[in-house]
């Protein structure tokens, strides 16, 4: 089948939705790193350490999301070619949202009933076993008012609403990290102060998302309704999510897990802050993963299948682009950026080891995002669940034992040893299957390439470096290097470089190559 014509709306859309997506997340994540240096001195490192432990607890949970939110992510976005769907659409939300919110209300039921036990879990030098307990308390109305908007969210990445969800994503997140600041100054400095805003702001959050959703969808002459036959039809593909979720949890919190409970809560407060600076590669390719999941699940619905090839490796390139650039300045700057970001350096000094170690390993899984978004949209489930099971087994007593001999560097290269297993030995058994042949071009075109230009940039940047720069100095120069191992990346990966020489013209990035 022919590709797309350049003025397919489709790509038109997906170009949106991804510019959208990527300045919004980069929004958030600013505002996010603003404000951590900011909420960790008012609160502590202890209190920041057992808000990460918290957040590790409710990313536990989401293993009851029973892949729900991509199910109605796949599910809206295929409907969506049908005209005459208004009313599946509708039963399809009313009878998810209540399975969700009920959910939501199991999982609020059950932090509080863990709450006498956390403090026994983690090792506080600071904070009593009552301040503890009451910020469990807390963080259990958090998580039951949090837990239904991925579920919202994903219902409007599948109806195609990401400008709209990013406006309202952008603005609450602004709402609860500076409003966190604003509170813990002028009101009290403590984690129970912090975690009530929380439930405030993602409680309107919530809200909010779900209105957006029924805005969203096409009229239909009957109200919505819940309906039984609606769970009998997804059931397969959300059964499989569920159990690719349990696993993918299991192994990206273990690491959090095990810090927090061999090492002492102001070590893992370390931890988390690296984790926190590392996880930012995710507000890149979170966005892209968010667009190109519904795009891909249109094609593969009207059976687009050279077009999906072609879509396929130009996003593939432009993730691999941005992600490497920003990962090789990550690994090879981490502590001139601690030290920019925190100002402190007991911070520098304990966390740029383990930021270098955690970025890599984020990067790899950066990049397998995009095929994993092919297989979801495919229906094949399996493939990323199974290779999980495998690797909890090996790596959980693996990170014990890292950990026991290097501290929070074993917990790290443990993560950086699952996600090469991704890179490795998952997106080959894919294309075994989906655009068979293709793996080669993955591997070379898609990933070698951008990656080479950035790694010459970004070292060559680091034996050039002055020493003892003042912190605008510095700043500077870490931005003229991101740039350039950027610009070198894009010129190395053919279909960017293409759209590059391209767009002088004013042709679309996403037509080119």
């Amino acid at each position: 089948m022919a590709a797309a014509h350049p003025l397919d709306p489709g790509l038109s859309r997906l170009k949106q939705n991804i510019v959208a997506n990527l300045s919004g997340r980069l929004i958030v994540a600013a505002v996010g790193l603003a404000v951590v240096p900011l909420i960790v001195r008012l609160m502590g490192i202890e209190a920041y350490g057992l808000v990460a432990f918290f957040t590790s607890i409710q990313a536990v949970f989401g293993l009851l999301d029973l892949g729900l939110s991509a199910t109605i992510n796949r599910e809206l976005a295929r409907l969506s070619v049908n005209r005459d769907a208004s009313t599946e659409m509708r039963d399809l939300v009313r009878t998810l949202e209540s399975a969700y919110w009920g959910i939501a209300i199991l999982i609020g039921a059950g932090m509080l009933a863990l709450a006498p036990a956390v403090p026994r879990w983690v090792r506080p030098e600071h904070l009593s076993p009552g301040q503890i307990e009451q910020a469990a308390l807390v963080m259990g109305i958090v998580m039951a008012l949090q837990w239904p908007l991925s579920f919202y969210e994903g219902g409007l990445m599948g109806l195609q609403r990401q400008v709209a969800w990013n406006a309202v994503s952008v603005s609450m997140s602004a709402v609860r990290q500076a409003g966190a600041v604003i509170v813990l100054w002028l009101v009290s400095p403590t984690v129970q102060t912090y975690l009530w805003w929380q439930a405030i702001a993602y409680g309107l959050q919530t809200g909010l998302t779900a209105w957006m959703v029924w805005r969203s969808m096409p009229a239909a002459a009957s109200r919505p309704r819940f309906r039984t036959s609606v769970l009998a039809g997804v059931w397969r593909f959300a059964a499989g999510m569920t159990g690719t979720t349990i696993a993918t949890l299991g192994l990206t919190q273990m690491d959090k897990l095990v810090v927090s409970r061999m090492l002492p809560l102001n070590e893992f407060g370390y931890y988390s802050l690296a984790a926190v600076a590392a996880g930012g590669l995710n507000y890149v390719i979170g966005p892209i993963f968010a667009a190109v999941f519904p795009r891909f699940s249109e094609l593969i619905a009207a059976g687009s299948l050279q077009t999906l090839r072609d879509e396929y490796h130009r996003v593939a390139q432009f993730s691999s682009v941005i992600v490497l650039a920003a990962a090789c300045v990550l690994i090879v700057f981490a502590p001139q950026i601690l030290q920019l970001w925190t100002r402190d350096p007991v911070v520098v000094a304990r966390a740029h080891r383990v930021l270098s170690v955690l970025a890599a390993g984020t990067a790899l899984n950066a990049l397998v995002h995009v095929p994993y978004a092919l297989q979801l949209a495919s229906g094949w489930t399996s493939l990323m669940m199974y290779a999980n099971a495998i690797a909890v087994v090996v790596l959980v007593p693996a990170t014990i034992l890292l950990v026991r001999e290097f501290g929070a560097v074993g917990a790290a290269a443990a993560w950086v040893a699952l996600n090469a297993g991704y890179v490795l030995i998952t997106v080959p058994v894919m294309h075994r299957r989906l655009l068979r042949g293709d793996l080669g071009r993955w591997y070379t075109t898609d990933v070698a390439a951008p990656l080479i230009g950035a790694v010459a940039v970004v070292l060559l940047g680091r034996l050039a470096l002055p020493a003892n720069l003042d912190p605008w100095m510095l700043g500077g120069y870490l931005v003229l290097v991101s740039g350039m191992a950027l610009t070198c990346a894009a010129l190395a990966a053919p279909a960017i470089r293409a759209a590059l020489v391209r767009a002088v013209g004013h042709r679309d990035w996403m037509t080119a190559g």
